[in-house]
């Protein structure tokens, strides 16, 4: 391969290509957006191309998919999209995102997969496997703590080893050992240097330290210095703009070496041939076939995934009585902006589920009354955000829907309000009021069917927060990361990015992020992790253990018997979360370290078994730079969520 080849394999071209060497058999790779299913983007490229697919499937939310607590299903999710961009022609996929849920305004949360390392990290494994079983590349991002969309670009994360590796790194990892074959890093800086060009990061944590092999990329528009970028271990600047302008002179200066450029295209090079990306028949047309059964995972992801998080005995509603119905998005689908952002097809509106499942019953309201209001039997209030790549929002909705859910509360005590967000948002001012709360995220293209099926009762809502919900954003560990003295701003405030100054977000809770800083402050959340109800009612009896005592190394087994009390079958998730008794460091209260989700008929019990490695017990040590774990006691909790302490095991560690 001559250097002008190895030149153009290092840059992106045409706004989602990778560059072909005609001579060698190199062909161009064509990469997708994603997070709820595939973005597809053509009017935006470089040059007008024929449409990769006439139609993809909007998905639910990456939140909405983390609530279901389900690992199967970010399996059936994730092959799904993978199937959709092999019939597209898409090679590489440019996701999942996996950041951790740092706090609630950030834009970009409803991509992620919640505030638990644990949690993440069972989904995203699951994720890269189903995406990857296609063909298709799967590219985990954004490397790394990517916690705001506030001037992103000039953010610096300022994050101490122990939190990095114990919060903020185990999706990653866990990610890479499913196989990801490309990783792509994001616009911040990680403790003063930018994210893409930063070697610690890229070589020294990434492939050294977590052993990933394959590409890494940068996000659009994201490098600042050529020079550096090259020795940080980054493979592809995506789409070239810098980088090949500078390397031909930085090699001419000695700079760099010919062999730094060598890693970079085999990086990209083997990765592709691995995965057959280069192959000519790579695109398969016929999967097209397949998107009904992925409309049938769509709505299933919301069945599973929407979360009950209140109920005085308003749901489900029976057969009769009328239904006023008022607030957002009853004829528009909500969704996440920016690359996430999916157009679908097949949409069924809030408006046009409701209507299938309560024929005759409802009456839409614009601007309701108090005496529409008052008169109806029950009130439907749809209320929410838009949540978008770019920006942040606030925690608390506009003032018009404040007012509005305030209104229904007052005039009527059964009130249902359906909640449409990528993330937590303030609920503290009516919560108490309302007899029913249905957190239903974005729920995809056809995901209100699940919605109306729940508030009826044909279906039984089985979703859990992958979130902590605070009463007030002050309460939140990231409270306080806008500068002094700024304000939220909304929609792409690019040329004011530019002329900014680099700001530092100083991560001072260290490992005491979502429930773990709630639980440590004492603070009372309006709903912890892990909370969520159903028309089921479960206990959780008979906790014990045949390891009481384990040495260094050895793992611990614990079993639970879990009954459905109710007269109808469900699913729940029984968590199970570690407290260290006694420590030479901080450490959480608890920490989640197993779950499972099962079904369990009318009156059905089961034994489930868990088998916690020694890992479940392990801290990161900075004095001594490696994983540790110390003797003493620590109590494990068999529990619903993150609060519940009903059940409890006691594990000696010598």
């Amino acid at each position: 391969m001559t250097l002008d080849e190895k030149l153009l394999l290092i840059g992106g071209t045409r706004g989602f290509f990778t560059r072909e060497v005609e001579r060698l058999g190199i062909r161009e790779v064509f990469m997708a957006d994603a997070s709820q299913g595939i973005n597809i983007r053509h009017d935006w490229l470089d040059e007008p191309m024929t449409p990769c697919l006439e139609k993809s499937v909007a998905f639910p939310s990456m939140s909405c998919l983390a609530a279901s607590w389900n690992p199967q299903i970010s399996e059936e999710y994730a092959r799904s999209v993978g199937e959709e961009a092999r019939a597209g022609g898409v090679g590489i996929l440019l996701g999942p995102g996996m950041n951790i849920y740092r706090h609630s305004q950030s834009g970009r949360n409803f991509e992620y997969l919640g505030e638990d390392p644990y949690l993440a990290a069972r989904m995203i494994e699951r994720f890269v496997k189903g995406v990857q079983s296609n063909g298709v590349v799967a590219t985990i991002k954004h490397f790394i703590t990517n916690n705001t969309d506030y001037f992103r670009r000039k953010s610096n994360s300022v994050v101490d080893d122990r939190a990095l590796r114990e919060i903020y790194l185990p999706a990653f990892k866990a990610g890479v050992e499913a196989g990801a074959k490309a990783v792509m890093t994001a616009y911040n800086q990680f403790n003063g240097e930018w994210c893409s060009q930063n070697r610690e990061l890229i070589t020294g944590i990434l492939r050294e330290e977590l052993g990933f092999q394959w590409l890494v990329m940068t996000d659009w528009w994201a490098i600042e210095d050529a020079e550096a970028t090259v020795h940080s271990g980054q493979d592809l600047e995506m789409p070239a703009s810098k980088i090949l302008q500078a390397v031909p002179r930085l090699l001419d200066e000695g700079k760099i070496k010919e062999s730094e450029i060598d890693r970079m295209v085999i990086s990209l090079v083997k990765t592709c041939i691995a995965m057959n990306l280069y192959d000519s028949d790579f695109k398969k047309n016929e999967l097209v076939e397949n998107l009904p059964a992925h409309e049938e995972i769509s709505r299933k992801t919301v069945e599973e995934g929407a979360v009950l998080l209140k109920n005085n005995d308003l749901l489900p509603l029976d057969g009769t009585g009328k239904i006023l119905v008022c607030g957002k998005f009853l004829d528009t689908i909500p969704k996440g902006g920016g690359a996430a952002e999916v157009e679908g097809f097949n949409h069924i509106s809030l408006r046009q589920a409701l209507e299938s499942e309560f024929p005759g019953r409802l009456h839409f309201a614009a601007t309701p009354t108090s005496e529409d209001l008052s008169t109806a039997d029950t009130v439907l209030v749809s209320t929410g955000t838009l949540d978008s790549e770019g920006w942040d929002r606030a925690f608390e909705l506009t003032k018009d829907d404040e007012n509005l859910v305030s209104l229904c509360c007052r005039s009527n005590k059964r009130t249902l309000v359906l909640v449409n967000s990528g993330g937590g948002i303030r609920m503290t001012s009516w919560a108490d009021d309302v007899a029913a709360i249905l957190y239903g995220w974005y729920p995809g293209q056809n995901g209100y069917a699940a919605i109306a099926g729940i508030i009826s009762g044909r279906l039984n809502p089985s979703g859990r927060l992958p979130i902590t919900i605070e009463k007030e954003f002050s309460d939140s560990p990231g409270y306080g990361y806008i500068p002094e003295g700024e304000e939220l701003y909304r929609g792409w405030n690019d040329q004011e990015e530019h002329k900014r100054d680099v700001y530092d977000i100083e991560y001072k809770e260290g490992v005491f992020v979502g429930y773990r800083w709630y639980q440590q402050k004492n603070i009372e959340p309006l709903f912890p992790f892990g909370f969520g109800i159903s028309y089921s009612s479960f206990e959780i009896s008979n906790a014990a253990t045949d390891t009481p005592r384990i040495g260094q190394g050895e793992s611990a087994r614990i079993r639970c018997t879990v009954k459905n009390t109710a007269k109808r079958a469900g699913k729940t998730v029984v968590q199970l979360y570690v407290s260290d008794q006694e420590a030479s460091v901080a450490r959480p209260p608890r920490e989640l370290k197993a779950f499972s989700k099962l079904e369990l008929e009318a009156g059905e019990e089961r034994e489930i078994d868990f088998t916690l490695p020694p890992e479940a017990f392990m801290f990161y040590s900075t004095e001594q730079k490696r994983w540790v774990s110390e003797a003493g006691s620590f109590t494990v909790y068999l529990a619903f969520d993150s609060t519940d302490d009903s059940q409890q095991v006691e594990i000696t560690l010598v």
